[in-house]
């Protein structure tokens, strides 16, 4: 790569008119509500200096103006931070029914919320965020029917912090706990133990933690666990990677932690652990990337070496172990997956027994109930857990509600029952235990959610691709609309990492259903609804397909008469605000409005930051030249088209965040803001003291989602 730059100043463009007063006249009478004062000038956006560094990647000649944003620490970005915030809040405070937002939000968010479940013996761990809570506190109890026993509410940890609680494992018997603290959202991950009979806390800190795989020996005195190198250890550049395996017996130093597996494997490789419930097989699976992994065995009880179980193969192995059978599920021969039962003392394949094979509904998961084999599908991306013997053979369905999801299942291996939380767009989050020998499905914790939901409906309906690809969408609205193109309509989607879009209950949608919105969740193509295959369809050279799915999506809401580009926003976060840049830079006629929350957007530079070397296996690497014109290609940050008139865009990113790099966001803030065309407003919203959303409090989700609401409602005419 060559590079050299050169220096000049892009200026923000003086602040435009609105329309002319007879075309803002015939937009306003053909919408059923509008803003007030609509011909009210912006102000100016804050100007930018551009310095210009020229590369020259795999032939192509590219420019980067703004490439001294990516130090965004330094005091000239700093001050160029403060100056788009105090740009936003003038933009986005003169929305004259923003306290009226925020008073609905403030209700809607009061509602509870359920979260992760573990059971373990007759205890259950849970998660819940009541109104009184910032976040969400975890809870046990002993048995079904006993009452809730707070074990850790993150908002009374933290002295001059926030303090987050980024993951937590039981153990086998329910009386330890181990889980991971980080501040400011960071994810970083302190590891904390404590006695849940007692509450003691003990005196066990293990850093550099974050995102921990952990396995508890059954005697509860100690556990195999995940580390990443600390500073001084490996280059800094190198701090995200590098994570191995060691064991830790309770009151011991961490730092006398013997490694027990990592030494000489890939930095990239991502390594978790697990154990067979009799405590005799020590379970590693390496990851190296999103679509295989490897898996190998360790018998704890000689003095053997790891025995590969599934090593080299282009497929993805999970499961457990009850006892000495590995119940296995792979994408091996099959992309929606099959169940394998595989004996540990004899792990080669030609010993592998087939018991569930692969079916046209991709499964999700497994679990061991007593004598029972639970496991969970997805049909057209929505959830179904079928019973079936530990053989293999099907005997029936769980009735769970339609059109729903399992936002978390549990269950103790030694007991036929199951609890599993479902939720859906009209139902709130509720979890139930069933009882397979009876097939009886009780109540075990719902939320007080005061909404009436029979004036809306949810369904599904296809729409096809660019390709020629049947893709299926879920809508969410008000019985009885017009399709006359005049609803506003909010249009969603992420498409990667094989995550699926479900039906999930969001308590902020219903503002803008109330208001007449349209709700769109398409199952775009890289995502995991059906099976490997969908998720390879929409990554790497395929990615194009993901966008195109979204484009497709939004010109059928358009063709259909839901709305109209004039009416229609997109949102996206994370690789969905990869989405957003994607579709705003490919397809700016199609929408008047687009949020990009922390998101991805310069693809040639990606890797450069943090963990994204490991994404690498997702879209490709810059540094690959077949694989760089794919990236280059789609590039949101360099397909700005000086001139063309973009939507209206409102962009995130936070001062913590180390899974996406705030110069994402920052430098397609200044890029649009120079080069586009149109007279709606290019907005960023820079958080202090947060991430990439793990243990966001919920003041600052409500102050985020009145920003959000209030950007929505002004830009596509919304009065409260």
């Amino acid at each position: 790569m060559e590079s050299h730059h050169r220096d000049r100043r892009f200026r923000a463009a003086a602040p435009r008119a609105s329309a002319a007063p007879a075309i803002v006249a015939l937009l306003i009478a053909a919408l059923p509500l509008s803003v007030a004062s609509p011909s009210a000038p912006l102000p100016a956006a804050p100007e930018t200096r551009a310095s210009v560094v020229v590369d020259t990647v795999h032939g192509h000649v590219i420019e980067d103006p703004y490439r001294w944003l990516e130090d965004f620490e330094s005091e000239e970005a700093q001050a160029w931070i403060e100056a788009q915030q105090e740009y936003l809040r003038k933009v986005l405070d003169a929305n004259p029914d923003r306290d009226a937002l925020r008073a609905r939000l403030d209700e809607l968010f009061q509602i509870p919320n359920l979260g992760g479940m573990s059971k373990q013996g007759e205890r259950v761990f849970f998660m819940r965020r009541d109104p009184e809570n910032e976040q969400s506190v975890l809870y046990s109890t002993d048995g079904l029917d006993g009452e809730p026993k707070l074990l850790l509410d993150p908002d009374t940890l933290g002295e001059e912090a926030r303090v987050g609680l980024d993951w937590w494992f039981p153990s086998v018997d329910g009386r330890m706990l181990a889980y991971g603290l980080s501040e400011e959202g960071d994810e970083s991950s302190v590891l904390h133990v404590m006695d849940v009979d007692t509450g003691e806390l003990l005196p066990d800190r293990i850093s550099n933690t974050r995102a921990a795989s952990l396995a508890w020996k059954r005697e509860g005195d100690g556990f195999y666990y995940t580390r990443f190198p600390g500073p001084g250890n490996v280059p800094d550049a190198e701090l995200f990677f590098h994570r191995k395996i060691y064991y830790h017996e309770l009151g011991t130093d961490p730092a006398a932690d013997p490694l027990i597996f990592g030494e000489g494997l890939d930095m990239y490789a991502w390594p978790g652990v697990s154990l067979s419930t009799n405590g005799r097989y020590l379970l590693i699976y390496v990851f190296h990337g999103y679509t295989q992994n490897d898996l190998y065995v360790k018998d704890l009880g000689t003095d053997g070496a790891f025995v590969p179980i599934a090593e080299g193969l282009d497929a993805r192995f999970g499961g457990f172990a009850v006892d000495d059978d590995f119940y296995l599920t792979t994408t091996l021969d099959a992309p929606n997956s099959r169940i394998l039962r595989v004996d540990l003392n004899d792990p080669g394949k030609a010993n592998w027994v087939e018991l569930v094979p692969e079916s046209k509904h991709a499964i999700q998961g497994h679990l061991l109930a007593g004598d029972y084999l639970v496991i969970q599908y997805l049909e057209d991306a929505k959830a179904a857990v079928k019973v079936f013997t530990a053989e293999g053979d099907y005997l029936h369905d769980v009735p769970l509600p339609d059109v729903s999801s399992v936002f978390d299942w549990t269950c103790d291996w030694r007991s036929p029952d199951i609890l599993v939380g479902v939720s859906s767009y009209l139902i709130p989050p509720t979890s139930y235990r069933y009882d397979i020998p009876t097939r009886d499905l009780s109540l075990f914790m719902t939320v007080d959610a005061p909404i009436d939901t029979e004036p809306y409906i949810a369904k599904q309906v296809w729409f096809t691709s660019r390709d020629g690809m049947s893709v299926p969408m879920f809508l969410v609205h008000r019985k009885g609309i017009e399709l006359d193109g005049s609803n506003p309509t909010l249009l969603t989607g992420y498409g990667g990492f094989k995550s699926s879009t479900t039906p999930g209950f969001a308590r902020n949608r219903f503002l803008w259903m109330d208001h007449g919105g349209v709700y769109a969740a398409p199952n775009l193509r890289g995502g995991g609804e059906y099976g490997d295959s969908w998720h390879r369809d929409g990554m790497l050279g395929n990615k194009q397909n993901s966008f195109d799915d979204f484009i497709a999506a939004a010109e059928w809401l358009i063709d259909s008469g839901y709305t109209s580009p004039e009416r229609l926003a997109v949102w996206g976060g994370s690789n969905g605000g990869l989405l957003i840049g994607a579709f705003v830079t490919q397809r700016p006629d199609l929408a008047r409005a687009a949020i990009c929350d922390v998101p991805l957007l310069d693809m040639v530079r990606f890797h450069e930051f943090y963990a994204a070397t490991m994404w690498t296996t997702e879209y490709g690497h810059p540094d690959d030249p077949e694989q760089f014109e794919w990236l280059y290609a789609y590039s949101p940050y360099h397909h700005v088209d000086p001139g063309t008139e973009y939507p209206a865009l409102y962009i995130t990113t936070a001062e913590s965040d180390t899974r996406v790099h705030p110069s994402h966001a920052m430098k397609m803030t200044a890029r649009l803001q120079a080069d586009t065309g149109s007279d709606r407003p290019i907005l960023m919203r820079f958080e202090r003291a947060a991430g990439h959303g793990a243990g966001t409090p919920m003041s600052m989700i409500l102050d985020q989602y009145t920003d959000y609401y209030s950007f929505l409602f002004t830009q596509l005419g919304i009065r409260f």
